[in-house]
């Protein structure tokens, strides 16, 4: 799924600003202010930190669903920010077509990621993901370089939500042996990826270099459940993306994450690969 102004993990270009995410940042503000807090004190009440809370108020960054809680509960907003919450756009840095999947994630049930390219933003560290913004031409400027980087961070809250998402990652072992961005980021990468797939929510699967029978031929494939039960998909090329919702589709979309689940190496195996791999760099 991935990203900030590419797809969900990065191609493309468009980033856009957020008009909906710096009205919303105003109106929490407003909110702070009323109930006669700084933000110092608005931080340590909220359990964010304080870079967090002064980027929502700047309409830099996406409130977490946490966040906006326990905004309505300390500034007494008679659920105005939970309301507003609905109808913001993740444009800041998103690229158009990526957009309505990235505001979908914050309420997603499940998510199911595949991609034969780079391991999913969802997964990525810091130096991963920058070594991945910097391997594709043009180079951005660096603010912009940073600004995706960060929203690829943030996207990661999902992992600690209140509400858990149920995660299945499928990765190419091929990713991880390629050393994207040098040997010091792969073992950060693998560190991290091992630490994620501990979690009670997070399935994580590695697809062996050797695996004759291969379901994932035509390219990545993201899947997501909606608190409604609905599932939609994502797909993209270069420069484009494609939101799924189509029956038939969906049906074939499951139908392949399924085969390949089953031809991978299982989460037991797989985190044993990874510690494997690690230990030999």
């Amino acid at each position: 799924m991935t990203d900030e102004e590419q797809g969900p993990e990065g191609c493309g270009k468009e980033p856009e600003r957020s008009d909906s995410l710096r009205t919303f940042g105003a109106v929490v503000k407003a909110f702070r202010e009323r109930a006669g807090l700084t933000q110092e004190a608005w931080a340590e009440l909220s359990g964010y930190s304080l870079s967090t809370c002064a980027g929502v108020e700047q309409g830099r960054r996406f409130p977490p669903p946490g966040f906006i809680e326990r905004a309505e509960d300390v500034f007494d907003a008679f659920g105005a920010l939970r309301k507003a919450s609905k109808f913001l756009s993740r444009g800041h840095g998103l690229a158009a077509w990526f957009r309505q999947w990235a505001k979908m994630e914050l309420t997603a049930l499940s998510l199911y990621a595949y991609d034969c390219r780079m391991v999913p933003g969802l997964l990525q560290t810091e130096g991963y993901a920058r070594a991945v913004v910097r391997q594709v031409p043009p180079l951005p400027p660096e603010e912009e370089i940073e600004q995706r980087i960060a929203l690829r961070m943030e996207r990661q809250e999902l992992f600690f939500r209140k509400q858990p998402v149920t995660f299945s990652f499928i990765v190419e072992q091929a990713l991880l042996e390629r050393q994207t961005g040098g040997e010091e980021v792969t073992k950060d990468l693998l560190d991290h990826l091992i630490c994620r797939g501990q979690l009670s929510n997070v399935e994580l699967q590695i697809m062996p270099l050797v695996q004759p029978e291969h379901a994932g031929m035509d390219g990545p494939l993201y899947l997501l459940e909606t608190p409604e039960h609905r599932w939609f998909g994502y797909a993209e090329g270069q420069e484009t993306g494609q939101l799924i919702s189509e029956e038939a589709s969906l049906s074939r979309l499951h139908m392949r994450y399924a085969k390949l689940r089953s031809q991978a190496l299982t989460p037991a195996d797989s985190l044993s690969l990874l510690k494997r791999m690690r230990g030999a760099l």
